[in-house]
């Protein structure tokens, strides 16, 4: 008799246990699965905090580069340095130089806009009072009739006193070396010149102040440099905005949304 009741209360509890047991293994599998948007989410935060700092690094970084050429153009003009090794310290740094030009390896830069006119850069060797050259941009002049019409660009003659700032010449790709034809370039490259030309002049230009003007017809319109420092600040922000999506729809998702 107690066998037989035995048999019959585990009759009734078994299907109880099952669903229990059932139950339980369903629960499990949910707190797996419910495992993998958690860690999409914190992998994909990461990634954007990650992204933002980057940008963070780098509008700082411009930052100070900017601060230390606010301060460069802000000094007073100096004589050309000699002996440096690093010529990018000394970019947008005032000069007065005092010098006889080099009319003879006088060069066009070809394809340069200003104010929406198609035109040369005219860039000419300024030979020092201490046997140096430097080459003075000197500004940009207006294409003619025809690209066989070369403007003149005339300098002037005896000692001259030049003022301006000294910049970087800027990179630039090519496919194939390219020939200058008669004095007309494609690119301003230092050494390319003294390589052509057999007169050592420094990795730099002159980039002479529009005050001296002098009636020669050239425009120098030198524009500030664009650091794009506002443009990684927006992306950092973008980051920043990505991350907190993501964390919200989490919040959303994983709680209020039960």
């Amino acid at each position: 008799m107690i066998a037989a009741s035995t048999m019959m209360t585990i009759a009734f509890m078994t299907p109880q246990s099952n669903r229990l047991t059932q139950r339980a293994q369903r629960r499990s599998a949910e707190r797996r699965v419910g495992r993998v948007p958690t860690l999409a989410a914190a992998a994909l935060i990461v990634l954007f905090l990650c992204a933002a700092y980057w940008q963070y690094t780098r509008m700082h970084g411009k930052e100070v580069l900017r601060a230390a050429l606010d301060a460069a153009t802000a000094a007073p003009p100096i004589d050309l340095p000699q002996g440096v090794d690093d010529w990018a310290a000394l970019r947008f740094r005032p000069v007065l130089l005092t010098g006889r030009y080099d009319a003879a390896h006088q060069i066009l830069i070809d394809n340069r806009i200003d104010d929406g006119r198609v035109g040369y850069h005219v860039v000419t060797p300024l030979d020092l009072r201490d046997g140096r050259t430097v080459l003075v941009d000197r500004g940009f002049v207006t294409r003619g009739a025809t690209r066989a019409d070369l403007p003149a660009a005339p300098v002037a003659s005896g000692e001259v006193a030049v003022r301006g700032r000294i910049e970087l010449p800027g990179r630039y790709f090519e496919l194939g070396k390219t020939v200058p034809e008669r004095n007309v370039w494609q690119n301003l490259d230092p050494a390319r010149f003294a390589a052509a030309t057999g007169i050592a002049v420094p990795p730099i230009v002159i980039e002479e102040d529009a005050a001296d003007a002098k009636g020669d017809g050239l425009a120098r319109n030198w524009p500030a440099p664009d650091f794009g420092i506002d443009t990684n600040r927006s992306y950092m922000m973008q980051w920043i905005a990505f991350a907190a999506v993501v964390a919200g729809l989490w919040v959303w998702f994983r709680f209020l949304r039960k």
